[in-house]
């Protein structure tokens, strides 16, 4: 027989399908959640990983971060977050943290004032309008960064931007250039009914499959990143201190923080990782940057010029496990 959830379940579930909107690699979704009295457990989904990709699961750990940050956000929105005990601990990694809830939803919370940002939130990876980011909202979205626990660096300067987009080029062309690498965004490229993975615009899922496996397409990548990145408003650089698993989940948290309150302000924004996920680029990144520490994400910002529908999700049923 079918579990028949309590309306206050059915409240704390709705908690959860606002973490699950967060972005993650590949839209590979690896998170999952379990419910425990008035406690929302974050774990890793491992089965989900990219281990050519991100085969230290450090973008994982930061999606992960993302979907926490929705969750929190949902909580205070409706007046149920009580605390936040973030982990991970070594004798149990994938548990990533614990959300402590009222039992009862009350009057909005502080923080609560991104939550219509989670539903509208979009990974915009169409040129975005010739229209500059403001002075103050770039540092605003530092500020947001900050308060994190991370840092945000960013690049509006079109020689700086220009230097950022080689980089990007050039990461494409050398991952590309790797069947390894290749073979496993293939497996994510997935039919448009699907409720993960990504899409290949006019291909049916086996088709661009079968595409991604077969050709190293980096030089014409390249090319579309390299005109993407020079002809966005702003790139951003979102980093942290040190670069072990409690910064990668609290970059997670900034990163969600900067982009819903980018969304707030009229932005979306779409990722430009690349030089990060190879190592020796991610060091020719670092130095071009200001600030000390390791770079987590590379992003571009800027104002859409049409509306996109939302990445596909997976069930509630999919990334819950019951007490």
């Amino acid at each position: 027989m079918a579990q028949v959830d309590t309306p206050a379940t059915q409240k704390t579930l709705a908690l959860i399908e606002h973490a699950i909107l967060a972005p993650s690699s590949h839209n590979s979704q690896p998170w999952r959640f379990r419910l425990v009295d008035n406690t929302i457990e974050l774990r890793a989904d491992r089965a989900r990983a990219l281990p050519v990709t991100d085969p230290y699961d450090r973008e994982l750990t930061i999606s992960c971060g993302c979907a926490l940050m929705n969750l929190m956000v949902a909580a205070r929105h409706f007046g149920r977050f009580k605390g936040v005990e973030l982990l991970p601990k070594r004798m149990e990694p994938d548990l990533l943290a614990r959300v402590q809830l009222e039992p009862v939803s009350g009057e909005a919370q502080s923080g609560s004032d991104l939550f219509d940002a989670i539903a509208q939130r979009r990974t915009y990876r169409k040129r975005f309008a010739a229209r500059p980011v403001p002075a103050t909202l770039q540092r605003r979205l530092m500020a947001v960064a900050e308060a994190g626990g991370a840092w945000l660096e960013c690049v509006a300067e079109a020689k700086a931007k220009h230097a950022l987009a080689e980089l990007i080029a050039e990461a494409d062309r050398m991952l590309w250039a790797d069947p390894s690498w290749r073979r496993e965004l293939a497996l994510w490229m997935h039919p448009s009914r699907s409720r993960d993975g990504m899409v290949m615009p006019g291909l049916p899922g086996p088709i661009a499959n079968a595409v991604v496996r077969s050709f190293d397409m980096g030089d014409g990548q390249a090319a579309r990143d390299r005109e993407l990145a020079d002809g966005s408003p702003l790139l951003v650089v979102l980093g942290t201190e040190r670069d072990t698993p409690k910064d990668w989940l609290a970059a997670g948290e900034a990163l969600q923080g900067v982009l819903l309150t980018a969304c707030k302000a009229g932005l979306q924004a779409s990722y430009l990782n690349q030089p990060i996920q190879v190592a020796a680029m991610r060091q020719r990144l670092h130095s071009t940057l200001v600030h000390a520490g390791a770079p987590q994400v590379l992003l571009r910002l800027g104002y859409p010029q049409e509306d996109i529908s939302p990445a596909s999700r997976r069930s509630l049923a999919e990334v819950l496990d019951r007490k």
